[in-house]
């Protein structure tokens, strides 16, 4: 039996990216432990007049374990939009 991954340290932030044209709140993706647990994390933070991003309840955390499962639903949605016309079909995002 595989051993269970040690809890992370600290957050790991693998993106940030501006959420509307206002510049006022941004979405989050990382990596945190919580209550020994590893999660992979998605959330909206809104930024405050000091500049400081500061996560709100708006998002979603889940077992780490669940990510590939999540990829590929977001793979299958971004091939849905395009196949509907709400995506260009050269809209990359780049890494």
């Amino acid at each position: 039996m595989k051993e269970k991954p040690a809890p992370l340290a600290e957050p790991v932030v693998i993106a940030k990216f501006w959420k509307n044209r206002a510049r006022n709140e941004s979405l989050h993706v990382g990596f945190n432990s919580y209550e020994g647990h590893n999660l992979i994390n998605v959330r909206i933070h809104t930024t405050g007049t000091d500049g400081i991003d500061r996560p709100t309840p708006k998002g979603i955390s889940m077992s780490v374990r669940k990510l590939p499962e999540l990829a590929r639903a977001l793979v299958k949605a971004e091939a849905e939009a395009r196949r509907m016309g709400l995506l260009d079909g050269d809209s990359e995002v780049s890494a």
